[in-house]
């Protein structure tokens, strides 16, 4: 692919005086660009509706997510499989980011890693990747060989491959099982992809972590019922979370999480169906740990 095909490193005609402009004015087109973001990724929905559902498949079966990317992607890969425990309960494996360079690519650029396309299937190998896991490739240009790399060893185990750039057509988007590609167009500052791409990669990395959470039982309406209660924010979180539920007080939360050691999700069932905790472990157990399922059981 002709590297001047790609938008994300096209010359912005709308923002070419920039550094011209008071810096309100600077701000204000900035934010106009970005309004760009939310519909270049709108018209993705359905692509990254069938990724969510490949991805929870293969974490219901017992595999695991894994992200890779470079740069600014590959930091957004990290940053999304962190937050997956914490929010989710998760083990901390089921969600991986791989960033070309390992752990001090995450602060400062390893030069030459993004260009290793081996170096991607000896990440993958590291981590003991296989076909019961999905690989979801992340990259701005479409054309990073250590993604590419990456990519194609999964494949060649049977993996389901999933990509995620801000340019359809590419290399990138054809190596993929399901190639999400939103194009929100060139950026304010000429192929600074760390603004309007990464903003459009960050929203669809959301989606799919969210989406595969919520299909595997981890929200119950619109709560995060397997939230970590490993900080005060988070054990109040928990307490809200059941009150809300369960329609209960504050206390009467507090003493239901206490007795079934601060799991949401079973103090709501034992709340709303007067039942203790091993019993409202059992349902949920019996019903893929859905809360609503659990409930209807019950009931």
């Amino acid at each position: 692919m002709d590297r001047k095909l790609c938008k994300t490193e096209e010359r912005n005609e709308r923002t070419g005086n920039i550094d011209e402009l008071s810096t309100v004015d600077m701000i204000r087109l900035i934010n106009d660009e970005d309004k760009k973001v939310a519909l270049a990724v709108e018209r993705e929905a359905e692509r990254i509706a069938a990724a969510v559902d490949v991805i929870a498949g293969q974490l219901k079966a017992g595999g695991r997510l894994i992200y890779c990317g470079c740069g600014t992607s590959g930091r957004l890969g990290v940053l999304d499989a962190v937050e997956c425990p914490p929010t989710y309960s998760t083990d901390p494996d089921m969600v991986v980011g791989l960033i070309a360079g390992g752990y001090d690519a995450m602060f400062r650029a390893v030069e030459g890693a993004e260009d290793d396309r081996a170096l991607g299937e000896k990440d993958l190998r590291d981590i003991r990747f296989g076909r019961e896991d999905v690989l979801v490739g992340i990259a701005a240009s479409g054309r990073t060989p250590y993604v590419l790399g990456a990519m194609a060893y999964a494949r060649s185990l049977g993996a389901p491959v999933v990509s995620v750039t801000c340019c359809p057509g590419s290399p990138v988007t054809e190596a993929a099982d399901i190639a999400i590609a939103p194009a929100p167009g060139p950026e304010v500052v000429t192929g600074s992809t760390r603004m309007k791409s990464g903003t459009a990669q960050k929203m669809v990395l959301n989606m799919l972590s969210t989406g595969a959470m919520i299909k595997l039982g981890k929200v119950y309406g619109n709560l995060m019922v397997d939230v970590k209660p490993s900080n005060e924010k988070l054990i109040d979180r928990c307490r809200r979370i059941v009150c809300t539920a369960a329609e209960v007080d504050g206390e009467t939360a507090g003493e239901a999480l206490e007795r079934c050691g601060w799991r949401p999700k079973t103090a709501i069932v034992m709340l709303r169906l007067g039942v203790d905790a091993e019993a409202a472990r059992k349902l949920l157990d019996g019903s893929g740990g859905r809360v609503a399922a659990a409930l209807e059981r019950g009931e």
